[in-house]
């Protein structure tokens, strides 16, 4: 980005409206006039924020490098930093939430007894804002609550008289030592749950002594959350993939620097879904502009916003330009189907991870612990079960939950939504007690199951008979119901 000349705060302060919006971000200033109805966080912001410094209110979610994604015809020149006032900053309105009370009347961390504690007390301490955007799911939400639910289709069948007295839930993932099978996966924005946001996510992995798969979209760098890490601490690299490959290539090796170990690369969004709570927020807050004939989609700013990150385009033809730059071992988040694990290991990549994004991609799209059967199925078709690793996220809330996992054939499952509920409600301390309630219930499973160890596990102890009938009952999950925030259809306003 070539050096321009210095531009007075007087100046951008005069290019205060959405159609003919500056904005001052980190000593630089932007035109974001055609840029405003594609922010992914809605035109309010940016609004808020013409004429202004929004340096302090993009720091509380966005790390600098997100400002890399805007085009370099935005950028105008830098900011005369002697022109700056402390009247010239953005501060935004703070939700009207009574805080004080809010986190005296939060039960004390020692009474938590299961992950969806968590996410009952993040769904009352957190922005609205920010519980809908962590909290949706594509179109009518099936597949998010399908996820959690297809476990409850698989049943246990455990053995009796195994000497359990000492039970070993270590594992090892890509060869990397971890305490227990599970890992934190990789999930956008950590700064709308806490202020530490992933860096708290880092710190608790190392704590706890598991696998922390860093974000593309961090509120934090990726060198920040590398550099907070524990010296031996295991951290592996998610990537959204841009069309510009000197981005996607120089992403890669900032990673590989700093130590990175795998590089798991998002194969299935090559547009976003349609979240409905969080793009009823996004049209609440960008009121219509009739004097200006506003017709503009609004609802669509965050599918045209992700476009800035992802390349449509890529395909299995990619993956050879990716060996080619880097030696970290390449995994392909959002496998769905055996004939795409079969392809997988055709191209050479060392693992999969069966996931449909949490259920915020293509509603109706299977659980990966559905697909887990038939992908094991594909690999044994071809005698490569052993030659490529397979993960699963997605539902994942019980100790039983990743042992059905592992018994199925998975090497590790990931685990998102709940380490940011947790972070969300108790900040690092509850990030550590998601995973620490995960390892008692899962060593507990171990016990009654007659599994001493990891290697004891197998698909002889369960029962998938129902897995893939979706129209089988399942038993009532009273914890799960009861934290569920459901859709709602638009309301009238108030007369």
């Amino acid at each position: 980005m070539a050096t321009k000349k210095l531009i007075s705060m007087r100046e951008v302060a005069k290019h205060n409206k959405q159609e003919d919006c500056w904005v001052a971000f980190h000593g630089k200033v932007y035109n974001l006039t055609d840029f405003i109805d594609e922010h992914p966080g809605g035109q309010q912001p940016l609004i808020f924020s013409a004429g202004k410094d929004g340096t302090k209110e993009f720091e509380k979610i966005h790390p600098k490098s997100i400002l890399n994604i805007l085009p370099p015809s935005t950028y105008l020149g830098d900011i005369d930093p002697g022109t700056v006032t402390e009247k010239d900053h953005a501060h935004f309105a703070a939700e009207k939430k009574d805080v004080k009370n809010i986190q005296e009347g939060k039960p004390p961390l020692d009474t938590i007894l299961n992950v969806f504690d968590f996410e009952n007390i993040a769904s009352k301490v957190m922005s609205k804002e920010g519980w809908d955007y962590y909290s949706s799911g594509a179109d009518d939400e099936i597949t998010l609550r399908e996820n959690h639910n297809a476990y409850h289709r698989i049943w246990l069948r455990p053995r009796v008289l195994v000497n359990v007295k000492n039970i070993d839930i270590r594992s090892k993932i890509l060869g990397f030592n971890t305490s227990f099978p599970v890992y934190i996966t990789a999930c956008a924005m950590g700064k709308l749950a806490h202020p530490d946001g992933e860096l708290a996510l880092t710190r608790a992995a190392g704590k706890e002594g598991i696998v922390q798969m860093c974000p593309t979209l961090a509120s934090y760098s990726l060198e920040e959350m590398m550099e907070a890490k524990q010296p031996e601490q295991i951290q592996f690299l998610q990537l959204y993939v841009n069309e510009d490959r000197e981005i996607t290539k120089d992403v890669i090796k900032r990673a590989e620097k700093g130590g990175c170990r795998a590089l798991c690369i998002t194969v299935d969004a090559p547009q976003l879904g349609r979240r409905e709570k969080d793009m009823r927020n996004k049209f609440s807050q960008n009121k219509p502009n009739m004097q200006k004939g506003d017709k503009v989609n609004r609802n669509q700013g965050v599918a045209r916003a992700i476009s800035k990150f992802i390349n449509p385009a890529l395909s299995w033809d990619d993956l050879a330009w990716f060996r080619s730059i880097t030696k970290m071992p390449i995994i392909l988040k959002g496998i769905q189907c055996g004939e795409d694990a079969i392809l997988a290991v055709q191209h050479s990549v060392r693992g999969i991870i069966l996931s449909n994004h949490g259920g915020r991609q293509l509603d109706f799209a299977r659980s990966g612990i559905e697909i887990l059967p038939e992908v094991m199925s594909a690999l044994k078709s071809i005698n490569a079960e052993k030659k490529i690793e397979v993960w699963v996220d997605g539902g994942i809330r019980r100790g039983t939950d990743i042992f059905k996992a592992l018994a199925l054939g998975a090497t590790a499952v990931g685990i998102g939504r709940p380490t940011l509920y947790g972070l969300a409600a108790y900040g690092q301390e509850g990030v550590e007690r998601v995973i620490q309630i995960l390892k008692e219930e899962f060593t507990m499973t171990m016990s009654l199951m007659g599994c001493p160890t990891i290697s004891h596990i197998n698909p002889e102890m369960v029962i998938t008979k129902n897995l893939s009938d979706h129209v089988a009952r399942h038993p009532k999950d009273s914890l799960s119901d009861g934290t569920y925030v459901p859709l709602v259809p638009i309301s009238f306003s108030k007369l």
